[in-house]
């Protein structure tokens, strides 16, 4: 399971919209030399995410959430869209270079097979979003921010 704590942006009617982004720990550990997240985080702009789910507990504003999302869920889908239109471009491309002869008609034909392998990639994933194992889930909840009061005495 794949998990990222999130903020409550807002909460109604059993429905949260949440806010994620990247981790301010990103990046302090031994592997982020070989960690695409870090590079990517590292060249692009901050990015924050916002994601709505189904919670019936009712939720306050800046309320911590962890959601969780099956490993085998997300590889399916880094696949469909990683392979698919790769996939599409090389055989494509293949297929028109049995029968044209010119290089510039068999690139041409291995983009349009990419993006059809991009299109591709769009249907089945609208087809797999009305499974619920790609739906994000709650996994714990935590205190509202003005739950937790610490006391110090001398």
């Amino acid at each position: 399971m794949v998990k990222e704590w999130a903020t409550v942006v807002h909460w109604q009617q059993g429905r949260a919209l949440l806010r994620y982004g990247s981790s301010s720990g990103c990046g302090s550990c031994q592997a982020r030399a070989a960690c695409g997240s870090y590079l990517l985080n590292k060249i692009g702009p901050e990015t924050v995410h916002q994601l709505e789910l189904p919670v019936e507990q009712p939720l306050v504003v800046g309320q911590k959430v962890e959601v969780g999302i099956p490993e085998n869920s997300l590889l399916r889908s880094a696949m469909l869209v990683y392979l698919t239109p790769l996939l599409g471009l090389f055989i494509v491309a293949g297929i028109a270079s049995l029968w044209l002869s010119s290089e510039l008609a068999i690139f041409c034909s291995g983009l349009v097979g990419g993006v059809l392998g991009f299109l591709l990639a769009k249907n089945i994933a609208r087809w797999w979003s009305k499974d619920e194992g790609f739906e994000p889930i709650i996994l714990q909840i935590g205190l509202p921010p003005n739950e937790l009061q610490v006391q110090y005495q001398e």
